[in-house]
């Protein structure tokens, strides 16, 4: 009993280790927090995004829309009939042609409707003019101007009437003959362009237009159908005799300022694949605004059926370093006489600076060389920019030596400066700025000169957005 006591009473105590810390675990330690810093830094700091500098083009076209004018001449029906076409919209008919026929009961055209198709097929050139016919109208096309779609309609019925009844008349003439149908000839007293387009725009002169001629939901126009009932006197075609034409638009006071000085004007309309060159000028229409004209000398069958012309002035195209606009800042420059810079420092560096009058805490002067970084050149003014910003190698009030002097007297005084526009190139991952050329922008993106000795290069990197940095930033990737 007394062992088991004895074994009763006994106390187990827990052995603790002692924590052994050594300098491995503190190296360790201050590696994890601080790659976890550095993470969590990661995340916070804002991206800075970057573009890769390419060369690029930049064409700034002026769109208008113009009225065309041409010597029209509207011929009316000698009588009251059906009409039956023979020559199609936009061919040039000889003096003496047959344009249409006349027909009182109009049998003639239902006749040639069950007959001409047995007995005159189409040629594939008359066939190849059908399809760019319809191609040129598809392109212009659009949903505010869907009853031009009626007009093509009558249009390419007077083209397939040219193509096939002209000559089935010679060849059925027996056959209408017997069966009593009368018609009448209509022949053309002059030659010219055939139009059937009418629209009551054909007496008016480029100089009595007004803004309200260039309403477009007040513009209407007719074209006659081969079937159609015509009264007496009635507009039923018109004779284009020239090929020079005419194109009228509104101009604002800025274009006029552009165009100034141009006589001739290259146009892109917008429903052809062609380039024109018009003679330029401008004058005062009826309501005593001002307007531009185009006059050109061909082409002028291309736009016979248009009245309204959608065009691109075309300007001169720019290339160069294509650059976004939201990377594009400004600094101020100083400007300094070229004749000031100099070469200094180590022999084989060749780093440009100035010498620069400085003064020791005695008041003692002297003249040290101050490396610079240039920003651009003038050699026709001759004159060199420096970056003006705080702790820069030169600032307000500087004396600059001009080298090789022998005294104090050819000095410069630092101060006057110029502001110029240019972005941070990154490509040592940090920013900094560089001048740049611009020759031209539209809004979106800048075109600089390339090649420059102090600017960019194709594939350098800049950032971005100009305002998200810093002049000399570093720039996280």
């Amino acid at each position: 009993m007394a062992k088991k006591k004895k074994q009763k009473d006994r106390t187990v105590v827990r052995y603790r280790k002692p924590l052994n810390i050594n300098i491995g675990m503190i190296i360790f330690t201050v590696i994890f927090f601080y790659l976890i810093l550095n993470i969590f830094t990661y995340f916070r700091k804002p991206k800075i995004q970057f573009y890769e500098v390419a060369e690029g083009s930049i064409v700034n076209n002026h769109t208008y829309t113009g009225v065309i004018f041409r010597d029209e001449n509207v011929k009316t029906t000698e009588s009251t009939g059906y009409v039956n076409f023979f020559i199609r919209e936009g061919k040039r008919a000889a003096r003496g042609s047959t344009i249409y026929s006349l027909d009182e009961t109009g049998e003639l055209g239902k006749f040639l409707a069950q007959n001409s198709g047995s007995n005159t097929e189409m040629s594939s050139d008359s066939v190849a003019n059908l399809k760019q016919q319809l191609s040129s109208f598809s392109l212009s096309y659009g949903d505010s101007n869907f009853s031009n779609v009626y007009s093509e309609q009558y249009q390419l019925q007077s083209a397939v009437a040219e193509y096939m009844n002209l000559n089935a008349l010679d060849t059925l003439a027996q056959a209408m003959q017997e069966q009593g149908i009368n018609y009448k000839q209509i022949t053309t007293d002059q030659a010219g362009v055939i139009s059937y387009v009418i629209d009551s725009l054909e007496d008016v002169s480029p100089e009595s237009v007004t803004a309200e001629t260039f309403d477009k939901s007040k513009y209407t126009r007719t074209s006659s159908r081969s079937g159609d009932l015509i009264e007496q006197n009635s507009p039923i075609y018109k004779l284009i005799g020239s090929e020079t034409w005419s194109l009228v638009f509104p101009i604002s006071e800025e274009d006029q300022k552009t165009f100034s000085e141009k006589k001739y004007l290259t146009i892109k309309p917008s429903s052809q694949s062609l380039k024109l060159s018009g003679a330029y000028s401008t004058f005062t229409g009826g309501d005593g605004k001002t307007y531009a004209r185009l006059d050109f000398s061909k082409y002028m069958v291309r736009f016979v059926s248009d009245r309204f012309l959608n065009f691109e002035v075309v300007t001169n195209e720019a290339t160069g370093l294509k650059i976004p606009v939201s990377a594009v800042a400004s600094h101020d420059f100083y400007i300094i006489p070229k004749e000031y810079l100099t070469t200094g420092g180590d022999a084989d560096s060749g780093q440009k600076g100035f010498m620069k009058q400085t003064y020791n805490q005695n008041g003692d002067q002297s003249v040290v060389f101050t490396p610079v970084d240039v920003a651009d050149t003038d050699d026709e003014q001759g004159i060199v920019y420096v970056e003006k910003k705080d702790g820069g190698p030169v600032g307000d009030g500087d004396y600059l030596i001009k080298p090789d002097s022998s005294g104090t007297d050819d000095r410069y005084q630092v101060g006057k400066t110029e502001t110029m526009t240019g972005v941070y190139n990154i490509n040592k991952g940090y920013a900094v700025f560089r001048v740049i050329d611009k020759l031209t922008e539209n809004g979106e993106y800048i075109i600089a000169k390339p090649n420059s000795a102090y600017g960019l290069s194709v594939y350098d990197r800049i950032v971005l957005d100009a305002s998200s940095v810093e002049d000399g930033q570093l720039v996280y990737r």
